[in-house]
Parts: structure tokens; C-alpha cells; sequence
């Protein structure tokens, strides 16, 4: 695996990959590498013949408090683990190679619709950060596919739109979620967990698995979605929201049967989310 750090080299070795006419598979990521990630370069495999890996902790997606500049950096970590996933290579730029004009005057990409409310309610700009770094790796890799973790439900929503609407030539393939044993949604901020609370922190995932037992049985979703945040906050959890959308993350109407149940919260240090798909009841 080769790990470039500047734009010129990454398009002299991505030329070479054309000429071949291989096909080319991205992995956007943050790095602190974990089995989720893995899965994506894993998927990524299945679907190319050379697979672009790429970390980059993005300062346009972090909000003013938020945890940019303890989110954890891994890069040797990451590269033994990328290696052994199969990944051909990493790309791994400085906020410089990617932003050399700085934050303030750099061109941006907003999604509008499906970044509004949930994470983008209370992380305002978080999306405009994801779309913007992640149309400029579409530009700089020009992939056949890219590929994103479900977890990230909302993100991956807005991914998608944004192929369609600027007619990028790339397929986006959604990976499901990856946990731990116990139900956890893997995440790197899962590092900043203290041990008990990575013992409760599987509760967000039962709670969520209780809620869509209930609405798949026909229960009535606002008491549903009550009840469970009140068991999230009996079990230490702040929750930012829980709420059922349609699986395009529109509203859910009498005649919506695809849904998804998406979570946010917090737990000590750490903000964990999650989601379910489900069928609604006719």
C-alpha cells in the first residue's frame, strides 16, 4: 500500500490506475480506524479492482466547542490496519493540501433538505463541512464508487443527493452498521468512553430495538419515542433527538411503510448515534 500525502502524486498515481482502465473504489474516512472502517475498505474490494482510502480529520465539519482538536489521530494504527484490509492507497493531505486558501474563503457545498434537522439541527454547518471535503475527494479521486457506513444514516442521505444533483458519476454503496457484541454501533468516539460508561452505552441500541418492536406492532409512535427517551435518560444518556422518518427522511404519513428510527446522545464526553430501519404497519 502506498500512502501519498499531496495532490500532484495522488493524480500521477490515480492516471496510471486510468490508463490500466481499472476500476476505482473510494473510502472517505477521519482515520482512528475500526472494524466499521474496515468493513467499507472491505465492501470497497468486493466492488473495484484498486481501492483509495482517505484520512483526513475535515476542521470544516467541526462546530465551535466540538471536538476537533482532541479527535483521536492514528496514522501508523491506521496504516497496518489499511494494509491488511486489502487498501492499495491512502491518502492522507494536511488541512493546507485540501483548504490552501484557509477555512474563511473556501468555496462550499450545501445540501439543502436532508441535512436540515436531526444532526444538522444541532451541529449547524456539519453538513456543508461533509459535503464540501467530500465533493473535493470526488474531484480528486474521480472513484466509479464510493463507499459510506449506514450508520451515519443522515450523512449518507446527504451523499447521495449530492451525487445526483452535481451529476457526479459515481455510485454511492451504503454499508450497514458494524457492532460490537453487545449491540454498540462502532464508532471512534466510542474511544471516549469511560469503562462504565462503555458497560451502559448499549442501552441506546436496545432502547432503539424496544421502540421498533413496538412501532412495527402497531403502536402509536409518540408514546413510543416518549418512552424511550426516558429510558435513555434513566440510563445516564442526554438524547439530542430520537425520531422516526421516512426512509428518505421525509415526514411519516399514513402512508409511509419504509422507516428508519435515528438516536442521538450523549453519554459522558462522547455523542453516540445510531438508527433501525423498519416496516410500518398498514
Amino acid at each position: 500500500m502506498r500512502t501519498l500525502r499531496d495532490i500532484p502524486a495522488l493524480r500521477e498515481a490515480l492516471d496510471a490506475v486510468r490508463r490500466r482502465d481499472q476500476r476505482i473504489a473510494l473510502v472517505p474516512t477521519m482515520g482512528n480506524l475500526h472494524d466499521g472502517h474496515l468493513a467499507l475498505v472491505e465492501s470497497a474490494r468486493r466492488h473495484a479492482d484498486v481501492v483509495v482510502t482517505t484520512i483526513f480529520v475535515n476542521p470544516m465539519q467541526f462546530g465551535a466547542g466540538e471536538d476537533l482538536a482532541a479527535y483521536p489521530r492514528t496514522l501508523e494504527m491506521d496504516q497496518a490496519q489499511l494494509e491488511a484490509a486489502g487498501c492499495d492507497l491512502l491518502f492522507a493531505p494536511d488541512t493546507a493540501a485540501l483548504y490552501p486558501r484557509g477555512l474563511a474563503s473556501q468555496t462550499q457545498v450545501r445540501v439543502p433538505g436532508v441535512s436540515e434537522g436531526l444532526c444538522g439541527g444541532s451541529r449547524p454547518g456539519h453538513f456543508d463541512g461533509v459535503a464540501t471535503v467530500v465533493s473535493i475527494l470526488f474531484n480528486l479521486v474521480q472513484p466509479h464508487l464510493a463507499c459510506f457506513g449506514e450508520k451515519d444514516y443522515q450523512q449518507l442521505a446527504v451523499i447521495r443527493k449530492l451525487v445526483a444533483d452535481l451529476h457526479f458519476p459515481i455510485e454511492v454503496v451504503g454499508v450497514p452498521i458494524v457492532r460490537a457484541e453487545d449491540g454498540l454501533a462502532l464508532s471512534s468516539r466510542n474511544g471516549y468512553l469511560s469503562a462504565a460508561e462503555r458497560q451502559a452505552a448499549p442501552m441506546l441500541y436496545r432502547t432503539l430495538c424496544r421502540a421498533r418492536d413496538a412501532l412495527e406492532a402497531g403502536e402509536a409512535p409518540e408514546p413510543v419515542l416518549a418512552e424511550a427517551g426516558e429510558a435513555l435518560r434513566a440510563a445516564g444518556f442526554a438524547p439530542d433527538y430520537l425520531e422516526l422518518r421516512a426512509t428518505d427522511l421525509g415526514p411519516v404519513t399514513a402512508a409511509t411503510r419504509d422507516a428508519v428510527l435515528l438516536a442521538a446522545a450523549r453519554l459522558g464526553p462522547a455523542r453516540l448515534i445510531d438508527n433501525l430501519t423498519l416496516t410500518l404497519p398498514s
